[in-house]
């Protein structure tokens, strides 16, 4: 069998098991968010934090229980890691430097996960099970919960009521994250990922010298790692690891952990608003950017010329053999078009118009199908923006699901598409003006303008992976990137209740002749090429500047 047809192959599986699990998963969670009863594990932890998940937020003080449980989890994780170093099962590890530490937490919290540091070389047990995994499920509640309280905005109709954060939180934790990850760390086991509190132990002689190992409670963490599009890896080669990413199957399996529940949240909003067309429409935009980047990625890593790629049938450079270059492309694709991060192999060493591909997953804001919760919200704030654009076409005040978009929501939803960027270009530029930023750089040209543009890309977006050349622990990347993320967390979380409350108050309009109907494939259409030409005239110069200029000249 070729390269090529295994390629398509798994692509194939991967799309029929995502078929499968979509109308379960998407109606459960529906009935999840939508459910008035609270479970009795569930009532302890509302009596433990003081919280009464029955009352009613309007989307100001949902906003402030998302910053305030958001910043608590920061001090408690940067606290944590400060402390390391006196704490039991730290393996010897000394505690973590302060600005290493900062960024650490900021990227964690903010469902990013970079990480400037050697996972196996720098965090114990303790960190990485109590601090880092946990990050790993509420953080992915936060933004699942967010994407609810917006479907609600679109839901309900003259009341800025949008449910109960904490509530909202719980429930995505105690009866979507952790049910499916105990399955999911169950086959990851068989699989052949370790899950044992083993300390470091040598590992044979090596060219005259030993290898260590540290174990730890990997599948575990893998497991939620990619189910709640976070990315961060026990190991510093993260899904190349074999103790995280043994077999072809347990590569594919992480793919669908990544994409699974980002995909049914379409069917959950479509439950939600009473209207599963709206779902339909939502999903076919998502997978046709999905399934065009993972084409075009496979192209040109299986294509590209040259005797030695010839002889290895495409572009293997930084590529494991046992996933080969069609795994390592649609991994690739799944974890920059979501919030993930991961990485099953280094995105540094694909070709030109490669690491471009990715790096585009990520600037188009990551909502092919995004991350969890993240990604449905920031679709459905391109929904709004290409509802707009052909509102100016026709001349009619645009509407979506039966709520006017007015100069309030366009301004909101202006703001969300706004901020990212800005961050991502104004860091970047920072940090190539100045002299010490740069000789972080393991490249010249080109591809070290990549490096640079990638790191901030990733972090603004919530993302997590790199291109591997860079050294990001410096003061200068900890901090820069640390804010980065939390800017590019939480101010678009800002925009977006800010909106879900303003469509909450109004009054339905009724669809009429002229309504622009928003569950057909032209909508869908359209709502493609805004998200394009949107991500297009944003970056066009910067993508110039690195990707683009490499991969000509290659």
């Amino acid at each position: 069998m070729s390269p090529v047809t295994a390629g398509v192959l798994q692509l194939l599986a991967l799309v029929a098991a995502l078929a499968l699990a979509y109308r379960p998963l998407g109606d459960y969670m529906a009935r999840v968010y939508s459910s008035e009863k609270h479970y009795r594990p569930e009532k302890w932890i509302y009596k433990a934090i003081g919280a009464n998940p029955s009352a009613e937020m309007r989307w100001p003080a949902y906003l402030r229980g998302v910053l305030a449980f958001s910043a608590v989890s920061v001090l408690f994780l940067y606290a944590l890691q400060r402390l390391q170093g006196s704490l039991p099962g730290s393996l010897g590890f000394v505690s973590i430097d302060p600005d290493q530490a900062f960024n650490t937490a900021a990227s964690f919290v903010a469902n990013t996960n970079w990480q400037s540091y050697y996972g196996e070389q720098a965090m114990g047990h303790v960190v990485q099970t109590g601090g880092l995994a946990v990050q790993n499920f509420v953080s992915a509640a936060v933004g699942m919960a967010v994407a609810v309280a917006l479907v609600r905005g679109f839901a309900r109709s003259r009341t800025g009521e949008l449910g109960n954060f904490w509530s909202d939180l719980v429930r995505g934790t105690v009866r979507i994250l952790l049910p499916i990850s105990v399955i999911g760390a169950l086959v990851l086991v068989a699989c052949g990922v370790i899950q044992n509190f083993a300390g470091i132990h040598e590992v044979g002689q090596f060219m005259g010298g030993s290898q260590q190992w540290n174990g730890g409670a990997v599948a575990s963490q893998e497991v939620i790692k990619e189910l709640g599009t976070n990315g961060g890896g026990y190991f510093n080669a993260n899904s190349a690891h074999p103790f995280e990413n043994p077999t072809p199957f347990s590569n594919l399996f992480e793919i669908f952990l990544i994409l699974v529940i980002p995909f049914a949240l379409t069917r959950t909003f479509g439950r939600m608003v009473g209207n599963l067309r709206q779902g339909y429409a939502i999903l076919a935009t998502m997978a046709t950017i999905w399934l065009g980047f993972t084409a075009l990625m496979m192209w040109s890593e299986f294509a590209h010329h040259g005797p030695a790629f010839d002889i290895a049938g495409g572009a293997m450079e930084g590529k494991e053999a046992r996933f080969g270059i069609g795994g390592s492309s649609i991994f690739a694709v799944a974890t920059t078009l979501t919030s993930t991060g991961a990485v099953n192999s280094f995105h540094s060493s694909y070709t030109g118009f490669g690491g471009g591909i990715a790096m585009l997953g990520m600037q188009l804001g990551e909502i092919a199908p995004g991350g969890v919760g993240s990604g449905l919200y920031g679709m459905l704030i391109m929904a709004i923006i290409a509802v707009f654009i052909a509102g100016l076409m026709v001349g009619r005040t645009p509407e979506y699901l039966g709520k006017k978009i007015g100069t309030r929501q366009i301004k909101l939803a202006a703001c969300y598409i706004l901020i990212t960027p800005a961050l991502v270009l104004c860091f970047t530029a920072a940090a190539m003006a100045l002299p010490t930023p740069g000789n972080s750089m393991a490249n010249p040209g080109a591809h070290g303008f990549s490096e640079i543009l990638y790191a901030y890309t990733s972090g603004a977006n919530n993302n997590g992976s790199a291109f591997a050349g860079l050294n990001a622990d410096t003061q200068w990347f900890n901090s820069t990137i640390g804010i980065a993320m939390l800017l590019g967390r939480f101010l678009p979380i800002v925009f977006v209740l800010a909106l879900a409350g303003s469509l909450a108050e109004q009054q339905p309009v009724p669809e009429t002749a002229g309504t622009l109907r928003t569950d057909k494939p032209l909508y869908a259409g359209l709502l493609v090429g805004t998200i394009i030409i949107i991500t297009g005239l944003t970056y066009f110069p910067a993508l110039a500047l690195g990707p683009l200029a490499e991969g000509l000249a290659s």
